[in-house]
C-alpha cells in the first residue's frame, strides 16, 4: 500500500504522528482504516493540547476523559476506552508513555513471585501469569497486605477453598489449588511465612476422565486438510498449522510460539519450545516443511518490523497468532469440514494413535509427543480398538 504523509496535528502528539502512520502501515491496516486511525490520533493530541497534558501524561485516566469529553459533544465513535488502545499501546512501546504499574498492597510480593517462578521454576511466560493471577486473587481475599501473610493459618485456607469450590468448576479450583500451593511454597523460601503451609491446602476432587476422543480417521484428516484454500494466504496458513499440529502432535501453544529461527532448514529438522521452558528438536517431515516454506513464501504477510514468530494474523494488525489463535484455525476448520467442533487436543491424538496404529512402540510415540513419562502416552493406546484386537488370543475351540 502507497503510504499517504499525513500533515502532524497540533498538540503534544504530533512529533509522534509520523511514526505512528508507518506503525499502521507496517501492520497491514488498510489506507480507509489507517485515515480514520489518524484522525483520532489528531483529536486526541488537539485534546491533550487543550488540557494542557504533555505526551508523558497520557494513561488510562486520560484515555477515559477524553472519550467522555467527545461522548458528551454527540459523538458516537470512538466513545470506548478500548478504542484508544492501539495509540496508546504505540505510545508505551515507543518509550514515550511509561507503562501503567499495577496498583495494590501485593505487587511488589507479585513481583518477586513471578521472578521465582520464571528463574527457579522454569515456567514459561503465559504459566507465570497464570500463576501470579492466582495468587493475586487468593492473597487480596485472605489479608489486607503482605505482612498479614505470615500469619496465615490452615483454618483460612480451608475456608477459602471451601468458597472457592462452590462458586467456580473443578478444573478451576484444581488450578487455583495447585497455584496457592506454588505460592506457599515461594512464601516459605523467602521467609515471609514461618513454616510452609502446602500440606493444609485441600485436594480438589476432579471428575474422572471419561473415554478419549477418537483419532481422525485417514478420510477425515483428508476432509479436513481439504477445508483449508491454499490458494489464499489464509489457507496456506491454516493448512500448515493444522499439517504442524496432526503429523507432528505439536500443541496450539508450541506451533504458537513457532519462529522463523526454530526452523532448520538444510537440516530438516525443528526446534519446539514446549512445556516447562524446554527446548527439544524433532525432525521435519517432508510434507510439513513444504505447508510451511508455502505460507512463509506466499501467504505470511511482509513485516519490516523485525517480527520472527512464523504464524500470523491475516488480516490488520499483523500480530502472531498466538494459542488462541491457532485454537480458532483448529475450529474453523473443523466446522468447515463437517466433522464436529473439536480443538488442536483431537489433532495430537491422532497422530499418536496414527504412529501406534503403524507399529511404532509406545516408547517411541512418547518420544515424539516429548512424554517423560510413559503412562501419560497410554491415554492414546485407549482409542485404538485396531490395534488392541490384534492383542486379543482366540478363544478355544470346543471351550463351554
Amino acid at each position: 500500500m502507497k503510504r499517504h504523509q499525513f500533515v502532524p496535528p497540533p498538540g503534544p502528539l504530533g512529533p509522534f504522528a509520523d511514526d505512528y502512520e508507518r506503525h499502521l502501515v507496517g501492520h497491514g491496516y488498510t489506507f480507509g482504516s489507517l485515515q480514520q486511525r489518524m484522525v483520532q490520533f489528531s483529536q486526541l493530541s488537539r485534546w491533550m493540547g487543550s488540557e494542557g497534558l504533555a505526551a508523558s501524561e497520557l494513561n488510562e485516566t486520560e484515555v477515559q476523559r477524553f472519550v467522555a469529553w467527545r461522548a458528551a459533544r454527540g459523538r458516537v465513535s470512538w466513545t470506548s476506552p478500548a478504542s484508544l488502545r492501539l495509540p496508546l499501546g504505540f505510545l508505551r512501546s515507543a518509550g514515550v508513555v511509561p507503562e501503567s504499574p499495577r496498583e495494590g498492597p501485593f505487587e511488589g510480593l507479585m513481583g518477586g513471585y513471578g521472578r521465582y517462578l520464571a528463574a527457579e521454576r522454569g515456567l514459561a511466560e503465559r504459566t507465570v501469569e497464570a500463576h501470579i493471577d492466582f495468587a493475586r486473587r487468593f492473597c487480596s481475599s485472605v489479608t489486607s497486605g503482605p505482612a498479614g501473610l505470615a500469619d496465615l493459618r490452615p483454618s483460612q485456607l480451608n475456608a477459602y477453598m471451601l468458597e472457592v469450590c462452590s462458586q467456580h468448576s473443578a478444573d478451576w479450583a484444581q488450578k487455583m489449588s495447585g497455584s496457592i500451593r506454588s505460592l506457599l511454597r515461594y512464601l516459605h523460601v523467602a521467609g515471609t511465612t514461618p513454616s510452609s503451609l502446602v500440606a493444609a491446602v485441600p485436594k480438589v476432587a476432579g471428575r474422572r476422565p471419561g473415554p478419549q476422543p477418537p483419532g481422525l480417521s485417514p478420510v477425515e484428516m483428508s476432509r479436513l486438510l481439504r477445508s483449508c484454500d491454499r490458494r489464499r494466504g489464509v489457507g496456506r496458513r491454516d493448512y500448515a498449522i493444522l499439517m504442524l499440529l496432526a503429523r507432528l502432535g505439536l500443541r496450539a501453544g508450541e506451533v504458537g510460539a513457532l519462529t522463523l529461527d526454530d526452523i532448520d532448514w538444510r537440516h530438516g529438522e525443528l526446534l519446539v519450545r514446549g512445556k516447562g521452558d524446554r527446548h527439544e528438536q524433532l525432525p521435519l517431515p517432508t510434507q510439513v516443511g513444504e505447508a510451511v516454506a508455502a505460507y512463509l513464501q506466499r501467504g505470511r504477510p511482509r513485516r519490516d518490523d523485525g517480527c520472527r514468530e512464523v504464524f500470523l494474523r491475516a488480516r490488520a494488525p499483523w500480530v502472531p497468532l498466538g494459542l488462541t489463535g491457532v485454537q480458532s484455525v483448529v475450529r474453523n476448520a473443523s466446522v468447515r469440514s463437517g466433522l464436529g467442533i473439536f480443538g488442536p487436543r483431537r489433532l495430537r491424538h491422532s497422530a499418536a494413535t496414527t504412529m501406534l496404529r503403524s507399529g511404532m512402540p509406545l516408547t517411541a510415540v512418547a518420544q515424539v509427543l516429548r512424554h517423560h513419562d510413559t503412562r501419560v502416552t497410554t491415554v492414546y493406546v485407549d482409542v485404538d480398538e485396531a490395534a488392541l484386537a490384534g492383542l486379543a488370543r482366540p478363544w478355544p475351540r470346543g471351550a463351554a
